[in-house]
């Protein structure tokens, strides 16, 4: 197996937050009946996580359970262990009807850091980013501009986007530019 590669090369910029590209990152779409037993079985078990609710977002280090949609999980897996676990999940759903595909190497992750987080946020999506309306181990799948993205807070200061690898570039350069201490806003309560 050839060594991964991420397409910004570790990207990073510090501003009102840090924004940083990070993976590579293990990603596994399940399409399914979630609330079927066997599902909801076989994904606790590969990520010895419970399984999330209505938009939740249960992670550990580089492990997850992601809710997409309510036919849809994304599973996050070390990266290198992401096709022995998209072969666990089909033995242990054979005979469901669900569709188990590796998306790894068809997304970019990035990480965002810094109290002004929400703010930063709040410029590029039509989300409520207030504490009370996404507050963290929430996902909201959105558009920051014009990209498909999905994002979730670990926490008051720390939130990860997705989004397609292909406009990797356009997302990073977004994030960024959100975050230059001259587009600062000022609703931050410091």
């Amino acid at each position: 197996m050839s060594d991964p590669v991420l397409p910004l090369g570790s990207a990073s910029f510090d501003g009102l937050v840090e924004v940083r590209e990070i993976g590579p990152q293990g990603m596994i779409t399940l399409r399914g009946d979630l609330s079927a037993p066997e599902v909801i079985a076989a994904v606790t078990d590969l990520a010895g996580l419970e399984m999330p609710g209505l938009r939740g977002a249960n992670t550990a280090g580089d492990t997850g359970l992601l809710w997409m949609s309510p036919d849809e999980l994304l599973l996050l897996v070390p990266y290198r262990q992401a096709p022995a676990a998209v072969d666990r999940l089909t033995a242990a759903l054979d005979g469901q009807h669900v569709l188990i595909v590796n998306v790894s190497d068809m997304r970019a992750l990035f990480q965002l850091r810094g109290t002004q987080l929400r703010d930063v946020l709040a410029k590029l999506a039509p989300v409520d980013f207030a504490p009370e309306a996404l507050p963290a181990g929430e996902l909201r799948r959105t558009r920051f501009a014009q990209v498909a993205a999905g994002v979730w807070l670990l926490d008051d200061t720390t939130a990860r986007v997705f989004c397609f690898r292909s406009v990797a570039g356009y997302m990073f350069s977004l994030l960024s530019t959100v975050a230059d201490p001259d587009s600062q806003v000022g609703f931050h309560v410091k």
